[in-house]
């Protein structure tokens, strides 16, 4: 639930705890916090639970976790054998580094083609000519 406080904050916060509450009423507002997070929990697990009872026998193997996007994408890609070989064919690194010298007007390195690809659309046309370019106007941009 804290995965992301440090232990400056934990003392930052147990600090301002002390000062707002005092050390006297202190321990009282940790065992009244404590019961209402213990409360929030029984109530989202039973609400999982009921939404579990409701959807069925089909649905019983759902997570909730999988409703989150990234991780439906990753179990999607781990488990789907398609996407796998395709995940697998593609190279993000070549691909990165061919867009960056189409940017900066360097021929690519020649990359091996898998088979049945498509044209190159990455690489960088042909120059038009000078009688085909439009005069560059400085005050204009």
């Amino acid at each position: 639930m804290f995965n992301d406080i440090g232990a400056l904050e934990l003392v930052t916060i147990v600090v301002l705890a002390i000062l707002v509450f005092g050390p006297d009423k202190l321990p009282k507002v940790v065992q009244d916090v404590a019961g209402f997070v213990r409360k929030i929990r029984a109530f989202s697990d039973s609400a999982k639970q009921d939404i579990r009872s409701e959807l069925g026998p089909d649905f019983k193997d759902f997570e909730f976790e999988d409703l989150n996007p990234k991780t439906f994408i990753r179990k999607q890609l781990s488990t789907n054998e398609d996407l796998s070989d395709i995940r697998s064919s593609f190279d993000l690194r070549q691909e990165l580094n061919d867009v960056t010298d189409a940017v900066n007007g360097r021929d690519p390195e020649p990359a091996p083609a898998p088979a049945g690809s498509g044209p190159d659309l990455v690489k960088k046309p042909a120059a038009p000519s000078s009688e085909q370019r439009t005069p560059f106007d400085a005050d204009a941009t």
